[in-house]
């Protein structure tokens, strides 16, 4: 989750071992693909450090449907939420070209965080909203990281202790400076997977180039800072681009 709870005993994990996986990023209708490199090494990557991003609503970026259809057969990943990590992917590729996330690299952060919005048994709507409403415990320092509220209760509902929010657990006070209008409906708001989903990339893509492996890791390292954390999300999104690649 963006700058959240740390699983304190996770903090020890070694690094494991990954594969170097190309992968394609979504196409729009009638237009080239772009390539995005997923590359990451044994080495422990530092944190990055959090900037301001703009709120601002982001042109809506259309993704191929028959791309959607097939890679969301052949990964598992709801359609729903896939089409929100490729517009994500495509509209930050248009933004910053030289930052190079890849659509599974958001995909594996959302499996992880919330399984494309239905942890606890909630259902992801075509809207975008997961219901019942995904929310995190409270992070009051019992073995996670201690944050009293920020938001008054207005995206965790607990004003007492701040809990991560959405599909892709953002801390309200990451919120705060990383919302985005991913749905182009004018509001930014967490609970929403394409407004999550277009936060996270633009997030992970403010320190920069992530096509490398240094810059790959310390750019997830960011979002959650637990090294056995960025293993998981590199394992899972190398799965999704290996599953993935026979689908286009």
């Amino acid at each position: 989750m963006a700058t959240a709870a740390l699983n304190l005993a996770s903090l020890t994990a070694a690094p494991i071992q990954l594969p170097t996986t190309m992968t394609k990023v979504a196409p729009l209708p009638g237009s080239a693909t772009v390539s995005g490199q997923l590359s990451l090494s044994q080495q422990n990557a530092p944190a990055a450090s959090l900037g301001s991003a703009s709120a601002a609503v982001a042109p809506t970026m259309s993704v191929d449907p028959v791309w959607a259809e097939k890679v969301s057969a052949a990964t598992g990943i709801p359609r729903r939420a896939l089409t929100a990590y490729a517009a994500a992917d495509l509209t930050v590729d248009a933004e910053q070209p030289g930052c190079g996330i890849g659509w599974n690299t958001l995909a594996a952060i959302g499996e992880i965080e919330s399984g494309h919005g239905s942890h606890g048994g909630s259902v992801l709507s075509d809207t975008g909203y997961p219901t019942p409403a995904i929310r995190g415990i409270a992070l009051d320092g019992s073995g996670v990281a201690a944050i009293t509220d920020t938001d008054g209760g207005v995206w965790d509902d607990d004003a007492v202790w701040d809990r991560a929010v959405g599909p892709m657990q953002f801390i309200p006070d990451t919120w705060a400076r990383w919302g985005a209008d991913g749905s182009g409906d004018g509001a930014a708001d967490p609970n929403q997977i394409d407004d999550a989903a277009l936060a996270t990339a633009r997030y992970l893509c403010h320190g920069g180039d992530m096509t490398g492996s240094e810059t790959w890791r310390a750019a997830v390292f960011s979002y959650n800072h637990v090294d056995s954390y960025v293993n998981d999300v590199a394992a899972v999104a190398n799965q999704y681009a290996q599953h993935s690649a026979g689908a286009r």
